[in-house]
């Protein structure tokens, strides 16, 4: 199935190009919560929405109005924490809501055709995952290596200090440990 390759090409891309974003803006307490109220009302006017349809149909409009309003609900939380654990969270709701579709899309095949549909669903969903669980990865890593650069250069800038003396001395000191974050 074409489908799910491009699914899994996609969500590995952007979780890549985007996971690293994870120093995301916060927002207010207020637009938070007008937020989380908005998505509550979008999921019950696409549910509700749903009901127009019939047999798997509406199975599907279901799985897709409930992974919309999961996926909306951990890009609220990320944009409002800002955490890369939360951006995480956004990869892997998008990844379980691609999922749930495609299994209920599977659903309208028999024999041996649906098998095969969820199979190949069940590892597009892997892949994400990991795909999810490796940007995670990369963003800690990326941490720690600044974390380590930064502890080297003001090692580096504290030891220049050490020729100097006095309120020079002082003066050095007081300057490297703010630029380099040290208390």
């Amino acid at each position: 199935m074409n489908t799910f390759s491009t699914l899994r090409a996609a969500l590995s891309v952007t979780a890549v190009l985007l996971l690293p974003l994870a120093h995301a803006a916060t927002m207010p307490k207020a637009d938070y919560s007008a937020s989380k109220s908005r998505i509550s009302s979008d999921y019950k006017a696409d549910k509700a929405a749903c009901q127009t349809q019939t047999a798997n149909a509406k199975d599907i409009c279901i799985e897709e109005a409930r992974a919309k309003e999961k996926v909306a609900k951990a890009e609220l939380e990320f944009a409002y924490s800002g955490k890369a654990k939360d951006g995480t969270k956004v990869w892997e709701a998008k990844a379980h809501g691609a999922f749930a579709i495609a299994k209920e899309k599977c659903d309208d095949q028999t024999g041996n055709g649906k098998d095969l549909c969820r199979q190949e669903a069940k590892a597009a969903h892997t892949k994400a995952l990991a795909d999810a669980k490796l940007g995670r990865v990369v963003s800690d890593a990326r941490s720690d290596a600044s974390q380590t650069k930064r502890d080297a250069d003001f090692k580096v800038a504290a030891e220049k200090c050490e020729a100097m003396a006095g309120d020079a001395k002082t003066q050095c000191v007081a300057m490297a440990k703010s630029n380099f974050g040290k208390s």
